[in-house]
């Protein structure tokens, strides 16, 4: 079997469109700033969220682009990255989970960065880019010197403040043998690693200016716990946070939606239930507080790219590697297929672009970002991606685009994979059996023109079964196809 027969498993999840594009690359050597923020929902004010504070996010939207609907290929970090470095989508990788290392099941693939280097660029990455903390998914091949992350950072500040290990990043107080969920930190703001994922950036600007680059920086709050420095706290006044309805969606399936294993893990999260207001209250401030946070690291690099004239011939692309739910459904994190999980920031800017400042209503996904970098750098296109170009939008946002937008979570322990087509007006959840994904056992169909916040399903009703019938059968002739090699 060949590299490239490698990568495909006998069930592929590959869309009919072709990845070549008419847009023209920028006439200069691209640069590219990459940037991943955990966990990052978008909820900012560049999509019309006006309660959170981001200066530097809507910064980044005026000189670029904000995609309003972008979807990442699945709710939870590795697959969700796994998909978007290799261009390929969850059922070619055959990964679901956190622990499994992609080169693993695609041991051939050649990542976005690796491609980047392949074609002459440096490639270096700082922070969490790939996922961590669940085995070793360090990718030495995709980086021309190894990557650069917190563990060293921490161990600095172990070593010169022993007494003082709260402010650096994990290190809080436990009950119980339990870490806290949320801490305002009142020790200096340089303890906290995504200061120094900062620092180092900007340092690696300075050292890169002179070759083309490719620079993946990771952020990694909002991720739990929720740690900012104080003064982010007090830019909210808890008084007018909003506390979310905690209505479970009329007639889904409970399995559905998941039982936020990874909050309840931390003190004072009950084992089962909602949480209550107080808990919810501060839980949505500490996530504001981390993502204002974020905002001030942005802001830094945004002014470093500047001070070096890099901004002249650098394409930026920030985006939060899937959504989270801050007590929506009474919920919280990720690991469904719903829309708060599914559908992430994505903010793109390159010098050359044409509508610059302006948001796309187009549907987009996270599996579209490598072949666009290559198309917008000049570079060849894989012949192994999924996704295609978005772009042309970069000079033209009302294009006409893809019809649908696909992604995926699966339900082990009821034998199942839901896969989750988002059209313009509709969602639909496909539950199927695990093993063959063409039998369908349960269906959701949520109207986004009536009933954006997916507050109902109505697969069921007899005037939308046509709808339902439709939408599967787009599943399988686009996407779900059987694939057999010798």
């Amino acid at each position: 079997m060949s590299g490239m027969r490698k990568i495909f498993g006998l069930l592929v999840l590959f869309p009919l469109c072709s990845c070549t594009t008419t847009a023209q690359p920028d006439t200069a050597e691209m640069n590219v700033l990459f940037i991943a923020v955990d966990d990052l929902r978008p909820e900012l004010s560049s999509y019309g969220q006006s309660h959170i504070i981001s200066p530097n996010f809507d910064r980044l939207a005026s000189q670029g682009m904000v995609f309003e609907r972008a979807y990442c290929q699945q709710a939870v970090c590795a697959p969700s990255r796994n998909s978007l470095l290799t261009g390929l989508r969850p059922d070619s990788l055959k990964i679901y989970n956190l622990s499994t290392n992609f080169r693993t099941n695609v041991p051939y693939v050649v990542t976005l960065p690796q491609h980047f280097k392949n074609n002459g660029y440096q490639t270096e990455a700082i922070g969490k880019i790939y996922h961590t903390g669940h085995g070793n998914h360090d990718d030495s091949i995709s980086w021309s010197v190894p990557r650069w992350y917190h563990s060293a950072y921490k161990k600095q500040f172990a070593q010169i403040n022993r007494n003082d290990t709260m402010g650096i990043q994990g290190s809080l107080p436990a009950f119980d043998g339990r870490k806290i969920p949320w801490y305002a930190s009142e020790f200096p703001e340089s303890n906290l690693t995504d200061v120094g994922i900062t620092d180092r950036a900007i340092e690696r600007l300075s050292a890169l200016k002179n070759k083309p680059f490719f620079l993946a920086v990771g952020y990694l709050k909002p991720h739990l716990p929720f740690i900012a420095p104080k003064k982010y706290w007090d830019l909210y006044d808890p008084d007018n946070i909003r506390i979310p309805d905690r209505v479970r969606p009329e007639g889904t399936a409970g399995f559905a939606l998941a039982n936020f294993g990874e909050l309840r893990k931390y003190h004072g999260i009950p084992a089962e239930g909602y949480l209550n207001d107080d808990q919810t209250r501060d839980m949505i401030h500490g996530y504001y507080a981390c993502v204002s946070f974020i905002d001030a690291q942005l802001g830094r690099l945004l002014d470093e790219l500047a001070r070096l004239e890099l901004d002249r011939n650098t394409i930026i692309v920030l985006w939060g590697d899937h959504g989270w739910k801050l007590g929506e459904y009474g919920e919280w994190c990720k690991h469904t297929n719903f829309e708060l999980d599914t559908r992430a920031p994505l903010m793109v800017s390159t010098p050359s672009m044409r509508a610059k400042g302006r948001k796309t209503n187009a549907l987009v996904e996270f599996v579209d970002i490598y072949p666009t970098l290559c198309d917008v750098a000049g570079l060849p296109l894989p012949d192994h991606l999924q996704g295609k170009s978005f772009g042309p939008l970069l000079d033209d946002p009302a294009l006409p685009w893809k019809q649908s937008a696909l992604s995926q979570y699966p339900r082990s322990k009821a034998g199942l994979m839901g896969y989750s087509l988002r059209t313009d007006q509709y969602r639909l959840v496909s539950w199927r059996d695990k093993n063959t994904r063409r039998e369908i056992r349960a269906s959701e169909l949520y109207d986004h023109h009536a009933d954006p916040t997916e507050s109902r399903n109505i697969a069921n009703l007899p005037e939308y079964i046509p709808v339902v019938k439709e939408l599967n059968e787009r599943l399988d002739r686009e996407y779900i196809q059987i694939h057999t090699f010798n």
